[in-house]
């Protein structure tokens, strides 16, 4: 028996497109065409069926996408050598995905640790995409940092800290002094920040149940742009503020208290189960860790964060 035919097994099954796997697997589409042959015959059964322009599993075959999965991980476990990695020799690049308000705190501390420990190494941030993306799965990204503990059962996460929602303004706004209220908080004009380009979203259903509407005048796609609106127009924007404190104290910006309850925003760092036992991405994982570590610390609003050790 091909035990390769596991690998591919395991992309098909994850991607339900042989153009995917094969792109996966950096192989062409007939040559996965062929291989997903090969699979058919070995185990009596379709595995993928065309419905129209897209692939189906067939019984059998969502029957076997967790076995193979937990198959290939635990061979790759065996395969892969337990090594001491040198950091001062380590050459990678490393891909990371988070969203620009934590680019903007991140970047300085990672690449700081980074560059003192492993000179060779590079890190590529990119930015949220407007859609959910398996980037993780498909080996486009190395880790993620979200709010949100993924769903898919082949991604692994932690989370490493938590952040709280502020409203931010400029120093000159009414509501920068004095008690901000849930009714001159909802009298102000607002600006969002939605990828999607939501208008609406857990401060208007926090408002809502006071039986209070704020106005939205814009959404924007990133934290960064909504504050550097804020700050041009006057308006007042709700943000995390750990991670925008870089952005929002550069411009100038306040934060207060919000005047109504919101849960705290977790910081979650995600990475596909591939990679557990790779020591050169656990050390980035590591120096990723103690960065997010110094930035969601403890502060009240308008005070410095603490400064890296």
């Amino acid at each position: 028996m091909d035990l390769n035919l596991l690998v591919a097994l395991d992309a098909l099954l994850e991607e339900n497109s042989v153009a995917a796997a094969a792109e996966r697997l950096h192989l062409s589409p007939p040559a996965m065409s062929r291989t997903l042959a090969r699979i058919r015959k070995a185990t009596g059964d379709d595995i993928l069926v065309r419905t129209g322009r897209t692939m189906t599993p067939t019984p059998r075959a969502l029957e076997l996408r967790q076995e193979t999965r937990e198959l290939v991980r635990r061979a790759g476990a065996v395969l892969t050598p337990v090594t001491t990695l040198d950091p001062a020799r380590l050459d990678r690049t490393f891909t990371l995905r988070c969203h620009d308000a934590l680019v903007t705190a991140l970047a300085p501390l990672l690449i700081t640790a980074v560059a003192r420990q492993a000179p060779l190494v590079s890190i590529r941030f990119l930015a949220e995409p407007s859609a959910d993306v398996a980037d993780l799965s498909r080996g486009h990204t190395d880790v993620e940092v979200g709010a949100a503990a993924p769903d898919r059962p082949e991604i692994a996460a932690e989370e490493v800290g938590s952040d709280r929602m502020v409203a931010v303004m400029r120093p000159d706004h009414p509501l920068a002094e004095g008690e901000i209220t849930p009714a001159r908080f909802a009298e102000a004009v607002h600006v969002t920040v939605s990828r999607r380009g939501h208008l609406s979203g857990p401060v208007d259903d926090a408002l809502a149940g006071l039986g209070l509407r704020r106005h939205v005048c814009a959404a924007l796609p990133t934290a960064s742009a909504a504050l550097d609106l804020a700050a041009r127009i006057g308006a007042v924007t709700v943000v995390a503020e750990k991670v925008c404190r870089p952005v929002l104290t550069g411009l100038g910006l306040c934060a207060r208290t919000l005047p109504f309850d919101l849960p705290p925003v977790p910081v979650v760092v995600a990475w596909h189960h591939r990679h557990d036992t790779d020591p050169a991405h656990a050390w980035l994982r590591a120096r990723l860790v103690d960065a997010l570590a110094v930035i969601t610390a403890d502060a009240p609003a308008g005070d410095p964060a603490p400064a890296p050790r």
